[in-house]
């Protein structure tokens, strides 16, 4: 799929992006947990040199299952042919970043519309994946992104998951949240606000009862929207239109940004896809995906904590 285009009002050219902290996220948190643990364990109340208190104990609980989970993730990253160790992603932020719309991706009225962005405004050295469509039912990729234990985001068409309601529903029982991507992945700004609507209600319903939960995320497909499409998707209990800023395959990565590189907060789209449509399977895409990621001192974090 060609990267994401602007709506079909407006463009933008990408401006510069600021430098980005060489930290990764795991080894901070990791640098974090260690500073606790050695100021909890020098002295108690009464000023005595290693003495062991709640603060401390739970400290050092956290920095042990901390360990632990990292541990099982290196041996599933082994197994799964991966060279390097997936970064633990830091904890869930307690104020949610405030959501706007990408400059040039507005439409006339933007402001009481669900905000359309690319990434999501945060410091934290994560970045988020998303998987759109839902053609490619492959059992290897739950198996691994549930051994790695990766948070994704699924973005749904009604025309390709019906062959298979149960795969995603497996999907669903692993904490992935199933959004909305239409009934029939039409290209909405050629439809009337009438048939967006329908392309966009239907699939909200669907999925309701399908999945039993009506989704708060919409992506528009190819990324084309205008007016018409983020008026319908907020009728239809939309909150908000994350697109993408760079895009994963089974053996390559595609860049939106001028510098052709992560930035904290950004969203990679890929797709349900195997050998038909791609050179290698979603494991592999898994693996190049990861293998950026990790390189560049990134961890996947789950989007909807960030929302």
């Amino acid at each position: 799929m060609r990267l994401v285009r602007q709506n079909e009002q407006s463009a933008r050219r990408p401006g510069k992006r600021p430098a980005k902290g060489k930290l990764a996220a795991g080894a901070l948190s990791a640098a974090v947990v260690a500073t606790a643990i050695a100021s909890g364990c020098a002295s108690d109340a009464d000023g005595r040199a290693g003495a062991h208190g709640p603060p401390a104990d739970a400290m050092r609980e956290y920095a042990d299952d901390l360990r632990a989970k990292q541990a099982a993730r290196a041996a599933a990253a082994k197994r799964w042919g991966l060279t390097s160790t997936p970064l633990a992603a830091p904890p869930a932020p307690a104020v949610k970043p405030r959501l706007t719309t990408r400059k040039g991706f507005e439409v006339e009225g933007q402001a009481q519309l669900p905000p359309v962005f690319t990434t999501i405004p945060t410091k934290d050295k994560v970045v988020f994946l998303t998987v759109d469509d839902g053609a490619e039912k492959d059992p290897a990729f739950l198996r691994m992104m549930t051994d790695l234990k990766i948070p994704y985001t699924a973005f749904l068409s009604d025309y390709l998951v019906k062959e298979d309601y149960g795969y995603f529903k497996r999907m669903q029982k692993r904490g992935v949240v199933l959004n909305n991507h239409t009934l029939n992945h039409r290209y909405l700004p050629g439809l009337s606000y009438e048939g967006q609507r329908r392309e966009i209600c239907g699939m909200q319903d669907l999925i309701q009862k399908r999945y039993g939960k009506r989704p708060e995320l919409f992506r528009p497909p190819y990324g084309n929207y205008n007016r018409d499409t983020l008026r319908a998707a907020k009728t239809c209990g939309v909150r908000a239109v994350p697109l993408w800023a760079s895009e994963g395959f089974a053996d390559h990565m595609e860049w939106r940004e001028w510098d052709k590189d992560l930035h904290p907060g950004d969203i990679i789209l890929t797709h349900f896809r195997g050998r038909e449509d791609w050179k290698g399977t979603m494991p592999d895409m898994v693996r190049t995906v990861l293998k950026t990621v990790t390189a560049k001192g990134y961890a996947v974090a789950r989007l909807e904590d960030y929302l």
